[in-house]
């Protein structure tokens, strides 16, 4: 058996002491005894792997060379650890996962990392390490949740939460690119994708949907809200309501993300009545209608309009910015067009 003939060619040659072939210290597996006879043939871990016996391991788990897996470590099936890459602290990687060269999972503080099932962990990326918030107390107990079908490539970070009654928590489906930072207590959606070097600082919120161009920074508690596009270079320090397009330093909304609309499959229909919702909003000619909230309301009560509940989702995503503890929506210009 191919684990059974690494950890025993690791002890006849005077290797890591971890790994060692003792009866009661081969690290655990899952479904398993813990006999050296009951490793699984289709699991292999290299000789210079660090496993420690108490980490529990699933059926099909490959761990590369110069890996190091933690005390309290949990790898479910069909995991691959490339070389170099490292899972610690009170870790969990879902089945199908891969870790690539010189990434971190996990880190040896109270907390937990969870990762779910078919994610890959790019080269060197960092992921469930302590914050950077400087409120953080050492010994909090932080967490970080992420679900399964993502891409989180190289180099990127995202930390866990800053206090025990938060959590970063990562959807599904989310393609996170290159250099990308995803601080403390995020919550990001599904099915996203962040551009190389987009950059979120703490309680950003990201619905599902949405789209960065490449060196975008988001202020701590702003909303991205679905279907929206934040042009290249974009400050973000207001939330960007649903369906809106919004570029510049600081942002500000230029119309709405009509070539998102279509890729997701809003109908011409649809998209009209967004529009026509979006020009009596924020490009209206009669100063007689009063602030955003009477042209909000003028929205709603169109009966032609009404039918669209896709405008009605946005009008309430642009209520819910100025709810308290928000931070209002980017500014607008009744020159920008969609």
């Amino acid at each position: 058996m191919l684990a059974s003939r690494a950890l025993r060619a690791l002890s006849v040659s005077g290797g890591l002491s971890s790994l060692s072939v003792r009866r009661g210290v081969l690290p655990r597996w899952l479904h398993r005894d813990y006999s050296e006879k009951r490793v699984e043939e289709s699991s292999f871990i290299h000789p210079t792997a660090v496993v420690h016996p108490d980490a529990i391991l699933g059926q099909g788990v490959s761990i590369g060379p110069f890996c190091t897996v933690g005390s309290a470590v949990k790898i479910r099936n069909a995991c691959q650890l490339h070389a170099g890459s490292h899972i610690m602290g009170n870790t969990e990687l879902g089945e199908h996962c891969t870790v690539l060269n010189g990434a971190i999972v996990g880190a040896d503080i109270p907390g937990r990392t969870i990762i779910g099932n078919d994610n890959v962990i790019g080269h060197h990326a960092v992921v469930g390490v302590k914050c950077q918030d400087l409120k953080y107390k050492p010994g909090d107990v932080c967490f970080l949740y992420v679900g399964s079908n993502n891409d989180i490539r190289e180099y990127s970070s995202i930390h866990r939460s800053s206090k025990s009654s938060e959590s970063t928590v990562i959807g599904n489906n989310n393609l996170i690119m290159g250099s990308c930072h995803i601080a403390h207590d995020c919550k990001i959606g599904n099915s996203n994708i962040f551009a190389n070097n987009t950059l979120l600082a703490g309680h950003v919120m990201v619905e599902d949907y949405a789209h960065t161009a490449g060196a975008i920074v988001v202020h701590q508690f702003c909303h991205i809200g679905s279907y929206a596009f934040v042009g290249g270079g974009s400050v973000i320090t207001q939330d960007v309501p649903k369906y809106m397009l919004v570029s510049g330093d600081r942002a500000e909304l230029r119309g709405l993300n009509l070539e998102g609309l279509r890729r997701h499959g809003f109908s011409s229909m649809e998209v009209r009545g967004m529009r026509r919702a979006y020009q009596k909003i924020f490009m209206s000619s009669d100063m007689s209608l009063g602030g955003l909230e009477d042209r909000l309301a003028e929205v709603e009560q169109d009966k032609d309009l009404a039918e669209f509940p896709a405008v009605s989702s946005m009008v309430q995503s642009i209520r819910s910015s100025f709810q308290q503890r928000r931070r209002g929506i980017c500014k607008f210009r009744n020159w920008s067009g969609s």
